[in-house]
């Protein structure tokens, strides 16, 4: 048996940054393992509601980047939801809406994750989150649950941001990315469908829309996006527990 050899210091140094984000990934893992349980989004029935709102808000909010009107927003009891816009898009502008939905929240997820690295700043971000919901309410959304819903949401953001300590509030921050980083593993059947049931009915899927506009067929756009997602996971963990320099 032999042991290492340097600096004592230099072997145990390990960034600070990693320490709770061990218990963090450790819960990452959980959701992702009980989404794919055949009564996983019932388990995790308020998450899963929550990263339906991030997927049908990227689509809404896609859609106002490339100037078209984010009409309005429905989230259903049994999960699903819709945002509707208006507008004439082209075929790419199309496509962009439709990948905006998949796409946005781990975008959004990996940027609280690396905000995250500094815990002075949890509490201003759920409370600009929970105000962010309630603007959402206000603006968009259209149907009596999805409004329950939310305004439940963002006064449980709002009381976080004003109860929790300094610790307790950046769990919660990095809880929150990590549901909009891991939303669309609750729907990768759904990436690789050419349709979908919302709210009991039937609707083209994202990725079908997708194929539709730019060619080749939806399995190899839901690839594309599983891949995007995954990645910008990674590199939001990455920027997230990197040695700061400061």
């Amino acid at each position: 048996m032999t042991a290492p050899t340097g600096d004592p210091a230099t072997a145990r140094r390990v960034p600070e940054s990693w320490q709770p984000l061990r218990s963090l990934l450790g819960v990452m893992l959980l959701i992702a393992i009980i989404w794919q349980l055949p009564h996983g989004r019932t388990l995790l029935y308020p998450l899963s509601l929550l990263a339906t709102c991030a997927h049908e808000l990227g689509h809404g909010f896609t859609a106002l980047l490339l100037g078209a009107n984010f009409e309005s927003f429905a989230l259903h009891a049994d999960g699903s939801g819709v945002a509707l816009w208006r507008g004439t898009p082209g075929r790419l502008d199309s496509a962009l809406i439709a990948a905006g939905g998949l796409l946005a929240p781990s975008i959004a997820g990996s940027l609280l994750l690396v905000l995250s690295r500094w815990p002075r700043l949890a509490r201003v971000l759920l409370a600009l989150i929970g105000g962010s919901l309630v603007l959402v309410v206000a603006l968009w959304t259209q149907n009596l649950f999805g409004v329950v819903f939310l305004l439940c949401a963002a006064l449980s953001f709002l009381l976080a941001a004003l109860w929790l300590s300094e610790r307790g509030a950046t769990f919660v921050l990095r809880l929150t990315a990590a549901i909009l980083c891991l939303s669309w593993l609750q729907d990768v059947d759904y990436m690789f469908s050419a349709s979908a049931s919302i709210d009991g009915l039937p609707h083209v899927s994202d990725t079908a829309i997708m194929a539709q506009a730019l060619w080749l067929p939806h399995w190899f756009w839901g690839g594309v996006i599983a891949t995007l997602s995954f990645a910008i996971l990674a590199l939001g963990l990455w920027f997230a527990v990197r040695p700061s320099r400061l």
